[in-house]
């Protein structure tokens, strides 16, 4: 068994779904993985070690509230990453 944070994961589908919205945004690894630690910084972390902890955790993320928290933090860190990239712009 391993400690495992599933916010990752949640985090990285947002991400995922989100910058579907936005044409004008760099989708790059480097920025995608600068937008991941931003929102992960600004949310709770979720730890499991068990199924039952990361189903628990599964249960949690249909509440509304818990999925608008998420996106609005990726949308935050999408907007604060493509406004100032760590990279040349092409």
């Amino acid at each position: 068994m391993e400690v495992y944070n599933y916010m990752e994961e949640l985090v990285y589908r947002y991400i995922d779904e989100v910058l579907k919205k936005y044409n004008n945004v760099c989708k790059c690894e480097k920025c995608r993985l600068d937008m991941a630690a931003y929102a992960l910084n600004n949310l709770p972390p979720q730890y499991t070690v068990t199924e039952k902890g990361k189903l628990f955790t599964k249960v949690k993320e249909m509440e509304s509230q818990y999925g608008v928290d998420i996106i609005r933090e990726v949308t935050k860190a999408i907007e604060v990453v493509s406004e100032e990239p760590r990279h040349e712009t092409h």
